[in-house]
């Protein structure tokens, strides 16, 4: 390929070439705008202004696929995958074992109810009753669960280790998946992370219809669910404000800073304390 000191992002790459390619449309700029295709026919990049368009295509198609594998290859991605499929399958064996339970109370004296009794009835494996076998299901999507939920105690620390120190590895990960993904959710102010999963509850406060809600997902964080009812919006605020943090440090350095957990713990403690003034 002939050398042009003023061809734009194809100069040096092979037409054939489409990483090459990907990484000279990414890194590359232009002060102005120019001839482009008449430059890429020049340098001998492509025969004419037809094939020129057509490589171009070609590259920013791949340019583009392949950003959104890595996007969706990313850790924090697995996370978001990894904790939404834990729900479900919780969500789902509760939801079959309530149908286990009605079954088997309409057969049975000592029926029972919840994932537990469908373990107990999951025990009878060679019977081939469909009673049996769903509790076998519900047995199955249980265990799922509780592997999910391992792998994401396990991941969440490494993805954001300053979040899943303050909140928890489990919500910290919901955190993420609500704000999707930890770049996302980095940055969001404290107002909206104290509210991520009260989505409807808001909707309602703005069309009128209902309060401003105090607290989203994070009321499962035992600061907020272990504090007086009175001052609950006062430990969803300061809860809210070090995820905020976290989630930024995390996303932008990734480094560990034990100091937001020992601040989180004594401002906590002090509002705490008016619950028994």
């Amino acid at each position: 390929m002939s050398d042009n000191t003023h061809a734009g992002w194809f100069r040096g790459v092979d037409p054939d070439d489409l990483d090459g390619a990907r990484e000279a449309i990414e890194g590359g700029s232009a002060d102005e705008p120019r001839a482009w295709p008449t430059l890429a026919v020049e340098s001998g990049f492509a025969a004419d202004e037809d094939e020129y368009y057509e490589r171009l295509h070609e590259a920013t198609t791949y340019a583009t696929r392949e950003a959104v594998n890595a996007a969706e290859t990313a850790d924090d991605k697995q996370l978001i995958h990894a904790v939404r499929a834990m729900d479900d399958c919780e969500r789902v064996a509760n939801e079959l074992s309530e149908r286990v339970a009605e079954w088997a109370g309409s057969r049975r004296d000592d029926a029972g109810t919840g994932v537990g009794y469908a373990r107990q009835l999951a025990q009878d494996e060679h019977s081939a009753d469909p009673l049996f076998s769903l509790a076998r299901r519900v047995r199955d999507l249980a265990d799922e669960t509780d592997a999910l939920r391992r792998h994401v105690q396990r991941t969440a620390p490494e993805v954001s280790p300053n979040l899943a120190a303050l909140a928890g590895p489990v919500l910290a990960a919901r955190l993420i998946a609500l704000a999707g993904g930890l770049k996302q959710l980095a940055r969001k102010p404290a107002g909206t992370v104290q509210v991520l999963g009260a989505e409807e509850a808001l909707f309602a406060h703005l069309r009128g219809r209902a309060p401003s809600p105090k607290h989203g997902i994070i009321f499962t964080h035992e600061a907020v669910s272990g504090t007086h009812p009175q001052h609950r919006g006062s430990a969803a605020r300061a809860i809210a404000g070090k995820l905020a943090i976290a989630a930024r440090i995390d996303h932008y350095s990734g480094d560990l800073r034990p100091d937001l957990e020992a601040e989180l713990h004594d401002r906590i403690e002090t509002i705490q304390e008016r619950d028994v003034e």
